[in-house]
C-alpha cells in the first residue's frame, strides 16, 4: 500500500544522473564513483512506507 504508482521516473532519474557524473570523470581520466553512490531506494518516493489512520488490531499481530 504505497501512494506512488511508480517509481519509474525516479530510477529514471537516478540513472539519468549517474550517467552523466560518469561521463564528466571519464572525461579527466578519474575513476567512476561506485553504483552505490546513486539511486538511494530510501529516497524514493516509494519506499515501502504507508499510514494506517485507524489500524486494526489484527493488522498490528505479527
Amino acid at each position: 500500500m504505497t501512494t506512488v504508482d511508480s517509481d519509474k521516473a525516479f530510477k529514471q532519474a537516478e540513472h539519468r544522473r549517474e550517467r552523466r557524473a560518469v561521463k564528466a570523470r571519464l572525461e579527466f581520466d578519474e575513476e567512476p564513483l561506485p553504483t552505490k553512490a546513486f539511486g538511494n531506494p530510501w529516497a524514493s518516493e516509494k519506499d515501502g512506507k504507508q499510514w494506517l489512520a485507524e489500524p486494526s488490531p489484527k493488522l498490528m499481530r505479527k
